[in-house]
C-alpha cells in the first residue's frame, strides 16, 4: 500500500525505535552484544545498589514464572547470586524476551557504556530531520518501545545526530503494557491526554500496529533495510521513510 494522506491534522507521533528510527543491526550487533560482555562485571560493581536489587528481584519472580510455565531456565541459587543471575540474563536475552527486569539492567550496562564514550547510537538519515521538523511545527513526540525509559533517553541523547531528547516529550517502556496489547495504547493515549485518532503511531511490526489500530490510533508501517517482512503490511499505510510522513 502507498503512503496515504492523513484525512486531518495529527497532533502527535508515537515511535517505536528498532527497525523504525534506529537499524536493527545496530540493536543486536552492538547493544545486545555490549550488555552481554558486560553484565557479570556490572552486577559485581553494582550489586548492592537499590535499583539494581529491585532487577535481581524482578528477574527471581520471572524466573520463578518460568519454570512454573516449563520453559527450563537456568537455576537461580539460594539467595541468588552474580553467577547464576548473569545466567538467567543470558538465557533471556537468547530468547529475545523483553520483559522489564531484563530491560531495566540491560539499560544501566547501556548507561555505562555511553559515559564512557563506547557506545555511540545509530538513527537513520530522516529520523533527526523529520523529528525537528514535527517539533517546529508543534507536534507531540513521544517514543514506545521495549527497552526501558532510561534505554531510550540514553539512546536519543547520543545519536550520531546529536542529542533529540529535547524534541521528544514523552517515553513509555512494558511498564505501561505489552506493545501487541490495545490496552497499552490507550493507556498511552490517555497519558498524553489526547484523542487516540490524533495519534500517529510508526512501527516496523505488524502486530504492534494491529494493536494500536485497534486502540483507534492512526498508524503506518515503517520498512527499513534489515526489518523482518510483515504478515498483514496491507492493513496499514506503508512508509519508507520519515519524509513520506505528512502530519
Amino acid at each position: 500500500m502507498t503512503p496515504q494522506a492523513l484525512e486531518k491534522p495529527l497532533a502527535a507521533l508515537l515511535l517505536d525505535i528498532e527497525g523504525t528510527t534506529t537499524p536493527i543491526d545496530f540493536v543486536y550487533n552492538v547493544l545486545f552484544p555490549y550488555a552481554r560482555r558486560r553484565v557479570k562485571d556490572y552486577l559485581a560493581a553494582h550489586w548492592s545498589l537499590p535499583p539494581v536489587s529491585s532487577d535481581v528481584a524482578g528477574l527471581v519472580e520471572e524466573n520463578i514464572n518460568d519454570r512454573t510455565r516449563g520453559l527450563d531456565p537456568p537455576a537461580l541459587e539460594e539467595p541468588p547470586d552474580i553467577v547464576s543471575i548473569e545466567a538467567y540474563v543470558l538465557w533471556l536475552m537468547d530468547q529475545d524476551r523483553k520483559t522489564t527486569p531484563l530491560k531495566s539492567l540491560q539499560g544501566k550496562i547501556w548507561d555505562e557504556g555511553y559515559s564512557t564514550g563506547e557506545l555511540r547510537s545509530q538513527v537513520f538519515a530522516d529520523v533527526a530531520p523529520a523529528i525537528r521538523r514535527w517539533n517546529e511545527q508543534g507536534k507531540g513526540i513521544s517514543i514506545y518501545s521495549s527497552g526501558s525509559v532510561l534505554a531510550q533517553k540514553l539512546l536519543f541523547a547520543n545519536t550520531d545526530a546529536g542529542d533529540l531528547t529535547q524534541y521528544i516529550d514523552r517515553y513509555f517502556d512494558t511498564n505501561i503494557g505489552a506493545k501487541k496489547d490495545p490496552e497499552s495504547y490507550r493507556r498511552i493515549v490517555d497519558a498524553l491526554e489526547m484523542d487516540p485518532s490524533s495519534v500517529l503511531f510508526l512501527s516496523d511490526v505488524s502486530g504492534e500496529l494491529d494493536a494500536a489500530a485497534a486502540a483507534g490510533l492512526r498508524t503506518m508501517l515503517c520498512v527499513r533495510p534489515g526489518n523482518n517482512p510483515q504478515h498483514s503490511a496491507t492493513a496499514h499505510a506503508i512508509i519508507r521513510t520519515f519524509d513520506e510522513v505528512h502530519p
